[in-house]
């Protein structure tokens, strides 16, 4: 996972609420085995039209949104279903932050453990934000080391982000990093354990017991 510091990019307002994990990727593509692919397939009825040409009103087929990495969204971003794989078609699509006023709880953990910043800002500086991303050209900067966003234009709001989690995503630590860092720990423990289960001779106690 790669760590999360200091961002600039383009921003893509999704001047929308409640958008829920079956828009960010609708069932009929989570028959993959990997965690990779989910891209292209990222909010796939809101980009497509019927007849599967793309949707020119839909903002990331816009030229000026191409290479973003910043999704700014209307409140109660993620909620619906708990598939992971709302995270990962974020991802996979090129999205390191998603700034929002609230988002669902599983959504939260799930973009987190993918690398995935999550930006809670109060629902009046949202609102800004989703007007003035439709400025070609916008940018944000978005600092986990300071906790703050901010524009070329004067807008800046700090955000609060649990200690845990700002450290996973600085460190650029998942759940099996997280892991490995214990590595040397938990070989050790497993080479202790097969001696003493493999190797300990029994007791003469214990050999009459079989025996028996």
């Amino acid at each position: 996972m790669r760590p999360f510091r200091t961002l600039t990019s383009k921003a893509v307002p999704l001047d929308a609420v409640n958008v829920d994990t079956d828009q960010i990727i609708p069932k009929q593509f989570l028959k993959r085995i990997e965690r990779s692919g989910y891209g292209e397939f990222l909010f796939f009825d809101w980009r497509k039209n019927a007849d599967g040409s793309p949707n020119p009103s839909f903002p990331l087929n816009q030229p000026q949104y191409q290479g973003a990495e910043i999704l700014v969204a209307g409140r109660n971003f993620g909620c619906g279903s708990s598939r992971e794989h709302a995270a990962w078609a974020l991802s996979d699509y090129g999205f390191r932050c998603v700034i929002s006023s609230s988002f669902a709880d599983i959504f939260f953990s799930n973009a987190g453990k993918n690398g995935i910043l999550l930006v809670v800002l109060p629902e009046e500086k949202i609102a800004q934000l989703l007007e003035r991303a439709k400025k070609p050209g916008y940018k944000l900067t978005v600092s986990l080391e300071s906790q703050t966003v901010q524009d070329d234009d004067g807008f800046q709001e700090s955000f609060t982000i649990d200690a845990f989690r700002r450290s996973c995503l600085l460190e650029g630590l998942d759940d099996i990093g997280l892991t490995m860092r214990h590595k040397d720990a938990l070989a050790d423990y497993e080479r202790q354990h097969d001696k003493a289960f493999w190797y300990a001779p029994r007791s003469h106690a214990n050999r009459q017991e079989s025996h028996a």
